[in-house]
């Protein structure tokens, strides 16, 4: 991506950034569709042999379904440190990140929750309970 050490941050943090995205975004989504009665299982698995073929929403769409968020392979803690960051990269050259900042805040409102030793999928545990499921 360059010769600058600043650019392989970026990368890396706003590919962690779209990951966080996705989850937060197929965390409602599932949340949504256990709310009209489908099952979250057969909802993942329609959307991962179709529109969202990708290994990365196959593993958190089965994390997600299966509400298995321990053990962690990666600590919701750790992913608000990455948020932040991209967030501070982004201020530094006027570039707003507005869901970025939601996704903070969520993942602040799950560890205020007690589920920062969780996966940072568990971000869609909150997205359930918001929306009134067990």
């Amino acid at each position: 991506m360059g010769d600058k050490a600043e650019m392989a941050n970026v990368v890396k943090l706003s590919g962690n950034f779209l990951i966080a995205s996705m989850i937060e975004s197929l965390g409602e989504a599932i949340a949504l569709a256990r709310k009209y009665g489908i099952d979250a299982h057969e909802y993942v698995e329609f959307l991962t042999n179709s529109l969202f073929a990708a290994p990365v929403y196959k593993t958190y769409g089965n994390l997600i379904a299966d509400e298995k968020y321990q053990p962690a392979g990666f600590k919701i803690r750790l992913g608000l440190k990455d948020i932040r960051l991209v967030l501070a990269a982004a201020e530094a050259v006027d570039a707003p990140l507005p869901f970025a900042s939601d996704i903070r805040d969520h993942m602040l409102t799950a560890i205020a929750r007690g589920m920062d030793d969780m996966d940072w999928s568990a971000t869609a545990k909150l997205a359930a309970e918001n929306a009134g499921l067990k």
